[in-house]
C-alpha cells in the first residue's frame, strides 16, 4: 500500500468514527438533559404511563377489585362495542361537546374583546371573571344545581315573574344535559377569556389601525384582521376544550349522576360506575381505552387541519 493511499484511508476513518473526546461529551450533555427531565418523568412514569400500562393489562381481564384477574382477551372490547348503551354514552357526551365549545368560545371572546379595551376598573372585571376557573368544581355545580332547582331555583323564580313556566333543568331527561352546559360554560368562561385576552394583546395595534383608516367597520376589523391573527389562541382553546368536553365528569356527578333515566350519563361517569358501582373494571379498563383512542383521534385530525387555517405571526 502506497503512503498516500494510506493517508487516505486514515483520513476515511476520521471521517466516519468521531475521536472519543466527542463521544464523550455527547454523553456528558445527555446525562446533563437527563438529570433536568427527571423531577419530571418520574411523576410522568408513575402518575400517567404506569397507570396507562396498567389499565391496558386490566383492559384484557375480568377483575371485579376482589377477587384475582382473569385475563380473558379482548372480550372486554367485543362486548363494549355490541352493546348500545356505548354507542349512547359517545352521543350524550359528543351531545354536551356540541352545547358547550360554542357557548365558551363565543362568550370568552366577547368578555376579551370587552376586557381588552379601554374599560374602566378592567383589571377588577378580569378577575372577578377568572374566580369561577379556580372554584371547585363540586362548589360550582352543587351551586348551579340549586340555581336550576325547578321548584326553588332563582333561574325558573326570575323566569316566572315574566309569565315564563320554567323547565325541570336537572330533573328533566331533555334538560339535563343542556344544565350542564350551561355551569360548565359558565366555570370556564374566564379561562377562554385569559387565552384569547393574551392572543389579542399581542396583535399589532397598526394592523386594526390600517384597516380603520381603509374604512373597515368594527365586524369587518374582527372577520379580517383580529380573527386571523388570534386564530393561534383559538386553535389551543379548542384543542383543550374538546380534550376536557370528552373527559367531563365532576359536574355531571354532582348535578345529575348520570340521570335521570340516564340522559346525562357520559362515558367518565359510565366508567365510574362499571369500577365502582358495577365491579367490572376491566370493562372500565376498556372504555377508558377506547375513550383514549378516540381523543388521540380528534386531536390529531386538529392538528393536522390546523395548518389551513391557523395563521402564525
Amino acid at each position: 500500500m502506497s503512503v498516500s493511499t494510506l493517508q487516505t484511508s486514515l483520513v476515511d476513518r476520521k471521517d466516519v468514527a468521531p475521536p472519543r473526546p466527542v463521544r464523550r461529551g455527547r454523553l456528558r450533555y445527555a446525562l446533563v438533559v437527563l438529570a433536568f427531565l427527571l423531577p419530571s418523568a418520574i411523576p410522568l412514569t408513575l402518575f400517567v404511563l404506569g397507570p396507562m400500562v396498567a389499565a391496558a393489562w386490566v383492559s384484557l381481564t375480568e377483575w371485579n377489585l376482589i377477587r384475582p384477574p382473569e385475563f380473558i382477551g379482548f372480550a372486554n372490547y367485543a362486548n363494549l362495542l355490541s352493546d348500545p348503551e356505548t354507542g349512547q354514552i359517545f352521543l350524550h357526551t359528543l351531545f354536551y361537546i356540541l352545547g358547550y365549545l360554542p357557548l365558551v368560545y363565543v362568550g370568552g371572546l366577547a368578555l376579551a374583546l370587552a376586557l381588552n379595551s379601554r374599560l374602566q376598573g378592567r383589571a377588577f372585571w378580569r378577575g372577578v371573571y377568572f374566580l369561577p376557573v379556580v372554584t371547585s368544581w363540586i362548589v360550582v355545580a352543587l351551586i348551579w344545581r340549586w340555581l336550576l332547582n325547578p321548584s326553588t331555583g332563582v333561574v325558573n323564580t326570575a323566569l316566572a315573574w315574566f309569565g315564563i313556566d320554567g323547565p325541570g333543568w336537572w330533573t328533566d331527561p331533555l334538560w339535563a344535559m343542556p344544565s350542564i352546559i350551561l355551569a360548565s360554560a359558565w366555570k370556564d368562561l374566564g379561562f377562554v377569556m385569559v387565552i384569547l385576552l393574551a392572543g389579542l394583546q399581542a396583535i399589532n395595534p397598526e394592523l386594526e389601525d390600517a384597516a380603520r383608516v381603509d374604512g373597515a367597520g368594527w365586524w369587518r376589523r374582527l372577520i379580517s384582521v383580529t380573527l386571523p391573527l388570534l386564530s393561534p389562541s383559538t386553535f389551543f382553546v379548542l384543542v383543550i376544550s374538546l380534550i376536557n368536553g370528552f373527559q367531563v365528569f365532576d359536574q355531571v356527578y354532582a348535578m345529575t349522576g348520570g340521570g335521570p333515566a340516564g340522559s346525562s350519563q357520559v362515558v367518565v361517569q359510565q366508567i365510574y360506575d362499571l369500577t365502582f358501582r358495577y365491579g367490572a373494571a376491566g370493562e372500565a379498563s376498556a372504555l377508558s381505552w377506547m375513550l383514549f383512542i378516540v381523543v388521540l383521534g380528534v386531536t390529531v385530525v386538529q392538528i393536522i387541519g390546523q395548518r389551513r387555517w391557523v395563521t402564525y405571526g
